[in-house]
């Protein structure tokens, strides 16, 4: 006769509160489904005829753009799922500062295919399988894609044709005044060696009224207000940074003094008065004509420096007072007092100028060769794009357009190949990492298979955007039957639909940074199989105690 074991029931493993879901259906395909509404809610935004996204962020601030990166990040997502593809979308801003869009879309499109095999048995581990080696000959056919390169070293017109598509998917229309304004931009500041641009020497100044085609580059860093004192233009200056008040110091502790006739009244404020004056002179002595405060002047440090011609600019933003550091190559100080020769910057005009009727201070440091030149050090030039525009949103909009340009001039400084745009590239490798699937064996085959479907979803949401549904799937058969004949790789979509939805993405010069692509395959091939990967999902109860209750509305009424 057999023993009888006893069964353990209600075994507690986790706290009270806790969560705990797993298993195919109740983890893997819930997650799929939060990632495909992410996906769904900023597919419809990508490309040139991608729609603007409304939004209103926790602080009330309003928002309309159709650039994803600012989309997610200004929506809280909360999801853990999706959360992933936030990071991998992140990681291709801060890696490209372009096809953010792109990595959220193929990640979404890649985990719905995905869950057709998993409802019909295949096991999670057999689509990953797939689709890292999907990713694998993806992202080696890609290189054979390269259909030309950025030439070196860079002109006007080459980063104009290379900067069009990237621009164009954020501000369609407006494409050909913001490449010129940003190959101007990016061309002023160009060093000898292009590996050693920074993007952060291309700024933007917004001025609300006017139009876009009133918009400019100005040489150098511009603020969009005027010095403090009366000195507003100097040549060949020496600076100084400030990160401190210049200002009385304000004692801690509050004093009482007695005061017994007329003469101590007039006399009080005549020691500190001095000491200021003190400061102001050693720092004339010292050759400093121009002052970058970062915080408030004083009238009566104001008045000294009038007295000793010295112009004063306030700078109230710390990332602007770094640039104008670095810019002027001087040393922020954090205290009032003359700089030694080694912290002062130097800046070769500093002048106040009209810019739509709205006053501007500009900081300039000239090129070999131009007039008033002082070939003193190897100097940090700025260049400013001034926008100008109807509304705030509008300006912030394009702002964002800008940036997405001038990191591609960067990305394409790296690595100058370019691969046609519109869809084809997506299309084409598509149709390569299919006819791969096809000659394999094993489960994997499946995925390899969907994955090359789930790259269709470029050219599809294209096409979609910019036709409407029903033309789009005609849309994405033509280009399958341009493909499929001999040298079709370059066929996309064609958004204006002048002929039947389909053009020849080299001869419209529509032509993307390959490096861009790569990333964002590779991002959002990880990013997917993270998601496919988890198999249960284990959430602790939220920190804190049960919610204050609010007082009603209508308290104080009768």
């Amino acid at each position: 006769m057999s023993l009888k074991v006893p069964k353990a029931n209600n075994i507690q493993l986790f706290k009270d509160g806790y969560k705990h879901l797993q298993g195919i259906e109740d983890a893997v395909l819930r997650n799929i489904q939060a990632v495909s509404e992410l996906s769904d809610l900023v597919r419809t935004s990508f490309g040139p005829n991608g729609r603007n996204k409304l939004i209103i962020n926790h602080l009330g601030r309003l928002f309309v753009t159709s650039d994803a990166a600012t989309i997610i990040r200004e929506v809280e997502v909360v999801h853990p799922a999706a959360k992933l593809l936030v990071m991998a979308s992140q990681a291709q801003e801060s890696e490209m500062g372009d096809s953010t869009n792109m990595v959220i879309i193929l990640a979404g499109e890649l985990l719905k295919k995905s869950e057709n095999l998993l409802v019909m048995g295949l096991h999670p581990s057999e689509v990953i399988k797939g689709y890292e080696l999907a990713c694998v000959k993806a992202l080696a056919e890609l290189e054979n894609l390269s259909t030309s390169s950025l030439p070196s070293p860079f002109t006007q017109e080459s980063l104009i044709t290379a900067l069009k598509p990237a621009i164009a998917s954020k501000q369609y229309g407006y494409e050909d005044t913001l490449s010129s304004l940003v190959a101007e931009a990016a061309l002023a500041v160009m060093p000898k060696n292009p590996k050693n641009f920074n993007v952060d020497n291309v700024r933007v100044v917004k001025i609300m009224g006017g139009s876009l085609s009133g918009s400019k580059v100005v040489q150098g860093m511009v603020f969009g207000r005027e010095p403090e004192g009366i000195i507003k233009k100097v040549s060949g200056a020496k600076v100084a940074v400030f990160t401190c008040a210049l200002d009385i110091a304000q004692t801690e502790t509050k004093g009482t003094v007695l005061l017994k006739n007329a003469d101590e009244m007039l006399n009080f404020t005549r020691g500190e008065e001095q000491q200021l004056e003190n400061i102001f002179r050693e720092i004339a002595d010292s050759g400093i004509k121009v002052i970058i405060a970062g915080s408030s002047v004083g009238d009566l440090a104001l008045h000294y420096l009038n007295r000793f011609n010295i112009a004063v600019l306030k700078v109230l933003s710390k990332f602007d007072l770094r640039r104008v550091a670095r810019v002027a190559n001087a040393t922020p100080l954090a205290r009032v007092g003359a700089p030694t020769p080694e912290e002062a910057g130097f800046v070769d005009i500093f002048e106040t100028t009209e810019i739509g009727g709205d006053r501007v201070t500009v900081l300039r440091q000239l090129a070999p060769g131009e007039d008033g030149y002082e070939g003193h050090t190897e100097k940090t030039r700025t260049a400013t794009i001034v926008l100008r525009g109807a509304t705030a949103n509008h300006l912030d909009d394009l702002e964002r357009a800008i940036d997405d340009g001038v990191n591609v001039i960067k990305s394409l400084i790296k690595d100058p190949r370019l691969v046609p745009g519109a869809g084809a590239t997506e299309l084409e490798l598509g149709k390569r990492v299919e006819a791969y699937g096809s000659g394999m064996r094993g489960l994997a085959q499946h995925a390899v298979k969907r994955y090359a479907t789930a790259l269709e979803v470029i050219p599809r949401t294209l096409a979609e955007n910019a036709l409407g549904g029903a033309e789009g799937n005609e849309v994405l058969s033509r280009l399958w039957a341009k493909h499929e004949q001999k040298g079709g790789e370059a066929w996309g979509v064609d958004i204006e639909a002048e002929q039947d939805g389909t053009l020849l993405a080299t001869d419209f010069k529509i032509l993307d940074p390959l490096a861009a692509k790569q990333w964002a395959i590779k991002l959002a091939t990880e990013a997917a199989v993270s998601v496919l990967s988890v198999d249960s999902i284990i959430m602790s109860k939220p920190a804190g105690g049960p919610k204050v209750p609010q007082q009603a509305s209508n308290w104080d009424e009768d």
